[in-house]
């Protein structure tokens, strides 16, 4: 099962292929790599979410990842959470 990792603290020039080829170090398959991206200048919004092949290759990038240094910025990675209602609750509760 893929688990999801929020990766905060990025740099604004970061591209997905990087931050790719940085998870994907000492053998780690990643699956996916969502970068958040600015509608008006195109930059990343200096977080994504990382999406490892497994727990184990989710649980070693966090402990590779979280704090080390990348372009000049201390990485903040930890694991992604299911997205919250706006509105608290659940859709559709009245």
């Amino acid at each position: 099962m893929n688990k999801k990792l929020h990766v905060g603290n990025l740099a604004s020039d970061m591209s997905a292929t990087a931050l790719t080829d940085l998870f994907a170090q000492d053998g780690r398959k990643v699956a996916n790599v969502s970068l958040v991206m600015s509608r008006n200048a195109g930059k990343s919004r200096g977080f994504a979410f990382v999406e490892m092949a497994t727990d184990d290759d989710a649980n070693a990038a966090l402990a590779a990842l979280h704090g080390a240094e990348v372009d000049g910025r201390a990485l903040k990675v930890t694991e992604a959470h299911p997205p919250r209602s706006r509105f608290g609750g659940r859709v559709g509760d009245r």
